[in-house]
């Protein structure tokens, strides 16, 4: 059963470093508008290479740091590593319902390839930094997926049959529809924007210091 949470929750930027990931989540959102318009499904097969990426960076990042400083994790490496599984399903699942195209495939593997780099030396500088760029980033998931699920609800896009996997990995009745897959993920993206945040902030206020 997903918590229900504030899915308009938005963090309010506060310092330097949180103007800098939130003015990166926009442009980053605003090719994202140009490119795909109002194909959502589409849109989260892109996304969601990407979206699966910081999960995994920073989980080895701080796999290495505790290694090095014999120090415990406090829990951050398995939340980190299971981020990154969440949204590869996410991924896995819309692969489904969108059915991409070569461009779009290969449009995945260019993404991923600039973004692990880039977002791999974001996160050596400033981990603070790179934790709230996916904060940011899962604010706007929300807003998309929220954008996504009133299309299906005003029949602009059809509440097909949720796909086999999506039905075993969140547990959905047999008879399970696009809604509910969306629900579902928008529900997990939530949950993501909430802990990267909250990583955040516990870096700025020096809770815990990391690489």
């Amino acid at each position: 059963m997903s918590v229900i949470r504030n899915i308009d929750q938005h963090h309010i930027p506060q310092n330097v470093s949180d103007h800098v990931a939130y003015a990166f989540t926009r442009f980053l959102r605003f090719f994202a508008d140009l490119f795909f318009s109002q194909r959502y499904g589409h849109r989260a097969v892109v996304l969601e290479t990407v979206a699966a990426v910081p999960g995994m960076v920073g989980g080895v990042l701080q796999h290495l740091k505790a290694l090095r400083t014999i120090r415990d994790d406090q829990g951050w490496i398995r939340t980190l590593l299971d981020e990154a599984e969440n949204e590869r399903m996410h991924l896995m699942t819309f692969i489904e319902i969108a059915k991409p195209s070569v461009f779009e495939r290969c449009l995945v593997i260019l993404a991923q390839g600039i973004f692990y780099n880039f977002f791999f030396i974001v996160y050596l500088l400033s981990a603070r930094t790179a934790h709230r760029i996916v904060g940011y980033f899962e604010e706007e998931a929300c807003y998309s997926y929220t954008e996504y699920l009133a299309g299906v609800d005003d029949g602009s896009y059809e509440n097909v049959p949720a796909p086999a996997i999506a039905i075993a990995y969140w547990g959905l009745p047999p008879e399970a529809r696009l809604r509910d897959v969306i629900l579902a993920v928008r529900a997990d993206e939530a949950g993501h924007r909430d802990v990267n945040h909250q990583f955040a902030d516990a870096l700025t206020s020096g809770i815990k210091r990391t690489a």
